[in-house]
């Protein structure tokens, strides 16, 4: 059994596990036992905040964790949008980083994907403000949802 993770929330901060959402009414730790989706409420990206090519990816993602009704176009959506993103990258770590993405997204671990999306932001920050700005990928991300 893997070790126990302890998550404490404010209250009214939500709490996505395993496709249901969770508010709290009061400050709450959750403890849980056993292997579980979830993602906390200021991980959550909004379809309008999706506006490069790495936040739409992580949206896409996102919907298969918060929406398992949804995950299976979602999956389909991310199998499409990865070779765009390949392509539309030069950067090594970036590229090195989708694959493994690419890797945790066929393997069920969507929270660490999303993590591992996020780690490269301020990257993918710099290479736009350098005016490296990557290919434009045409999503669609409200599909997704």
């Amino acid at each position: 059994m893997k070790p126990r993770l302890k998550i404490t929330l404010k209250a009214n901060e939500k709490i996505y596990v395993n496709g249901a959402v969770i508010k709290t009414d009061r400050k709450v730790s959750l403890e849980f036992l056993n292997d579980v989706q979830f993602l906390l409420e200021g991980h959550v990206l909004q379809a309008e905040d999706a506006v490069t090519p790495l936040k739409q990816l992580y949206f896409i993602v996102q919907i298969m964790l918060i929406n398992p009704e949804g995950a299976d176009s979602a999956r389909a959506m991310f199998r499409s949008s990865l070779p765009m993103l390949l392509d539309c990258f030069s950067d090594d770590q970036i590229l090195s980083s989708l694959k493994h993405i690419d890797r945790l997204v066929g393997e069920g671990h969507i929270y660490e994907a999303l993590k591992a999306i996020r780690s490269l932001y301020k990257l993918e920050a710099e290479i736009l403000e350098r005016g490296e700005a990557p290919n434009s990928m045409p999503l669609h991300v409200a599909a997704a949802e």
